[in-house]
């Protein structure tokens, strides 16, 4: 007696699946003609039936035609389920562990039908999209993490170009700065002045220049130190910040000597701001405990000179010349000049 292997019922697969979904499909279509026809029976002779005198004449090939139908229908139908049963048995069958019957050596094995080759083929195609599918969604995935990789790298370089930006700002400024007292140096008030020289030529907005120099300066870095000189310069620059306005430019114009561009400033308003700052360092307490005093002098767009930077500082510092010869701790403007040029004395 042959042995009949158990039949493990395993899960229905998605080609299987796919198969019943297109046979469905193909008895709806089949439905669908004899439901036209079905349709055409009513239209055409059950509502002429109404009719008393049409009775006789069309009652028979109504019920012909409509038994037809139904036969049709029912044949039809059960083919195609049928066929879809089988269909299903046998692409379920290598998935279920079922065994098939050995055939006896030397007989040869069954050919196969038309119906199975074709679901084998179809089978073999749906494999073959299967897999390219995979192959795809591989290659997506792949594609993805290409592009978080580039966008992960352009994060990376956007900060190392601000970073670089910002370096580069900090050592832009580095260079536009004194290193005692944290001004601006004398490079970049050369630049500012040359822009505001420019704007007074195109509007004609007035610009002020004051120079100042410590009076005593070389006597505190003799005897105390320049240590202390440089605590000195410190105060100075600290006293010039706080009492003037953002948009002015001060700048340690050069050892004991700083220099404030003063942007829309008249000339008598120039002279109100020297006399502030000359009174403020009168009455401050240095560290080393001496007194400190400055002198200053101003020059003014368009009053004094004409419209050159290089012409706007050289009146200024003849009028600090001019301050420093008439006895130290006062302000001079241009005008005030009444002796021939000449050199400046130290501090």
């Amino acid at each position: 007696m042959a042995n009949r292997a158990r039949t493990v019922k395993a899960p229905e697969t998605p080609a299987a699946r796919r198969i019943k979904r297109k046979i469905l499909v193909a008895l709806a279509l089949t439905a669908f003609l004899p439901m036209l026809v079905v349709a055409y029976l009513v239209y055409a002779y059950a509502l002429p039936l109404l009719d008393a005198q049409s009775q006789e004449r069309d009652l028979p090939w109504m019920l012909v035609m409509l038994s037809g139908t139904g036969l049709l229908m029912t044949a039809g139908s059960f083919m195609l389920w049928d066929l879809a049963t089988s269909i299903v048995r046998y692409v379920e069958a290598p998935t279920t562990g079922a065994r098939r019957p050995t055939p006896a050596p030397g007989t040869p094995a069954p050919a196969a039908s038309p119906e199975t080759a074709a679901v084998q083929q179809y089978v073999q195609q749906s494999d073959e999209v299967d897999s390219l599918m995979h192959s795809f969604s591989r290659m997506l995935l792949t594609i993805e993490q290409q592009a978080s990789d580039v966008n992960e790298y352009a994060r990376r370089l956007d900060t190392a170009h601000k970073e670089l930006e910002s370096t580069s700002a900090q050592l832009k400024e580095f260079s536009f700065k004194d290193e005692v007292t944290g001004l601006y140096n004398r490079r970049f008030f050369s630049i500012r002045l040359e822009e505001e020289v420019s704007r007074y030529r195109r509007f004609n907005h007035p610009v002020s220049v004051v120079l100042l120099d410590l009076d005593g300066f070389k006597a505190v870095n003799d005897d105390l130190g320049h240590a202390a000189g440089d605590e000195t310069l410190r105060a100075m620059a600290d006293i010039l910040l706080k009492q003037s306005r953002g948009i002015n430019v001060i700048c340690r114009y050069g050892g004991d000597e700083f220099a404030v561009l003063l942007v829309e400033t008249s000339k008598s308003g120039a002279r109100l701001y020297a006399d502030r700052i000359r009174y403020v360092l009168s009455t401050w307490n240095f560290a080393h405990g001496r007194r400190v005093t400055a002198s200053f002098g101003i020059a003014s767009l368009p009053e004094d000179v004409a419209p050159a930077a290089d012409e706007l500082i050289r009146a200024a510092d003849e009028a600090l010349y001019a301050a420093k010869r008439a006895g130290k701790n006062r302000v001079s403007v241009h005008e005030d000049i009444g002796a021939p040029p000449g050199g400046r004395s130290g501090g």
